[in-house]
């Protein structure tokens, strides 16, 4: 059993069954991701539009792949005949580009709005305050969307109270707004401090894929 497949089984065995794990395959080549693979594992998650296009042509077609990177509106239709779940919708307009190339493919796109919880200003996401009424506005107005819940990228610090903390916030908006399935929390160097404070999802790359 190679390394790769060894980590793989072995992060599954240590989290809750009820928690997701996407491996994060960005600048992984294909025999490291069909290493994961053949764990069993079909789902991974991609920064860059391009490179989850490749991949998506260059592997099994039964791979669920996630769009975890920033998504500018002009590469949505490249994206949206394949992809599993887009996790980066971070503003109304991403989610009309969307919908108008779901319906050009007559589909559901599955999306995860992205939640601005961290204290850098650099990275993207609605804020707290934001969530219901986009929630309200794609309801009426998405058709070919469907929200399947939130995501939250911490911020990057070493100081574990101050991201559970932040995770702990996203995870009361999840609670209160209680039929979203999916809370998208947590990476390689948080990800158990995500999934104390109610994590359904994480996104690990670097604990996987080392050798």
């Amino acid at each position: 059993m190679n390394k790769i497949t060894q980590n793989i089984l072995k992060l599954k065995e240590s989290i809750n069954k009820k928690t997701q794990l996407v491996a994060v395959s960005k600048t992984r080549n294909s025999d490291e991701i069909m290493n994961a693979y053949k764990a069993n594992h079909k789902h991974f998650g991609e920064n860059r539009v391009n490179e989850l296009v490749t991949k998506s042509n260059l592997l099994p077609k039964d791979i669920h792949w996630h769009m975890i990177g920033h998504l500018q509106r002009k590469k949505v239709k490249q994206i949206v005949p394949f992809v599993y779940l887009i996790h980066s919708v971070d503003s109304i307009k991403l989610l009309d580009e969307i919908n108008k190339r779901a319906l050009e493919h007559n589909k559901v796109v599955n999306c995860l709005l992205q939640v601005h919880i961290a204290q850098e200003k650099n990275k993207h996401g609605f804020k707290f305050n934001e969530i219901e009424e986009v929630l309200e506005t794609s309801k009426k107005s998405h058709k070919n969307v469907c929200i399947k819940g939130l995501m939250g990228m911490a911020t990057f610090t070493k100081n574990s109270k101050q991201i559970s903390s932040e995770f702990k916030k996203l995870h009361k908006l999840y609670v209160k707004l209680n039929y979203l399935e999916t809370l998208s929390m947590g990476m390689s160097n948080d990800y158990k401090i995500a999934i104390r404070n109610g994590s359904n999802m994480i996104r690990i790359g670097s604990a996987l894929f080392k050798i």
